[in-house]
């Protein structure tokens, strides 16, 4: 992947970022505020504060993107503990119920992991960030509201096992779970020992892919100043997820006036426009003859 590293102001651009444990992923964003010297920062898929891993950083005008990253898949390593039940689905809440494991073996849990694969309806945990009545769920829970949420559709294309272990009086499952986006891998941990009559929550956290971006293409947030922090362009990635054309400068001042331009292309809802740099010039609705802007990142100087 082509990558740029920027030290400016007015940085418009994604940057990976190795999320640690221990923050939230809006410590993050502001971390990024100010290495970047940029007010305007967002980030595509909320980690909790204890998982770690890949999260997508959007700088200034970058940010506008940022909605057509979060519907992007991801792949998770996560270990589940069975036996035990906490109220936010993970080992951060407080033990609801311990149950024996006894009765359970491998090829017993493996057959219901099996059952989480494809198409399913999953009730997010109630500590999520979904939003009720504009109010973030886990907020509602912390003022002692019972919080309960709507089933939702999600897809999870594998789940692969890697290690059953017995630890003390329970039993922890390593797998790597790949699925769409919105799927809460707490609410996995809490339905797979539903299911097994055993309870369970997740101990451990790691996403590893987020669309198009591995864990390798992360930086570690640590590390980051911003002489060295790799910045991926806008044009690049607006590339990479929609159909492009390359035009001219005086088509790009048209986009920049808000005309739309003669063009050959083939038609599509939302393509992606650049310059012969390629720098970001606008998102546009084309018919195939005409591109009529949307959104314009460029300005009277230059894309981004």
């Amino acid at each position: 992947m082509n990558q740029t590293k920027q030290a400016n102001s007015e940085v418009n651009g994604f940057v990976i970022v190795d999320k640690p444990a221990g923050m939230t992923s809006h410590d993050v964003v502001h971390q990024i505020r100010k290495i970047a010297k940029t007010k305007k920062v967002g980030h595509a898929g909320t980690l909790d504060p204890d998982a770690t891993g890949v999260l997508v950083v959007g700088l200034g005008k970058a940010t506008r993107l940022l909605t057509f990253i979060v519907a992007d898949n991801k792949t998770y390593q996560a270990t589940i503990r069975l036996g035990q039940s906490r109220t936010t689905d993970d080992a951060q809440g407080e033990i609801i119920e311990t149950k024996s494991c006894q009765e359970l073996n491998e090829n017993l849990i493996k057959s219901e992991i099996e059952k989480f694969v494809g198409d399913i309806e999953q009730i997010p945990s109630s500590v999520s960030a979904i939003k009720v009545d504009g109010k973030r769920a886990y907020d509602l829970v912390r003022q002692g509201e019972n919080v309960i949420l709507l089933p939702r559709l999600i897809h999870i294309s594998a789940i692969d096992v890697h290690e059953i272990n017995k630890v003390e009086d329970f039993i922890d499952v390593s797998v790597t779970v790949h699925c769409s986006s919105g799927t809460y891998i707490r609410a996995l941990a809490r339905d797979l020992g539903n299911n097994l009559n055993v309870g369970g929550h997740l101990t451990g956290l790691r996403r590893t892919q987020s669309g198009q971006w591995s864990i390798t293409n992360a930086q570690k947030l640590v590390d980051l100043k911003s002489s060295n922090m790799t910045v991926i362009s806008m044009a690049q990635v607006a590339i990479s997820i929609f159909p492009s054309v390359t035009i001219g400068n005086d088509e790009t001042q048209d986009f920049i006036n808000g005309r739309s331009v003669r063009v050959t292309h083939t038609p599509a809802e939302t393509i992606a426009v650049v310059d012969k740099k390629p720098s970001l010039v606008a998102l546009a609705h084309g018919d195939g003859v005409m591109l009529k802007p949307h959104t314009v990142f460029a300005t009277g100087n230059s894309g981004v």
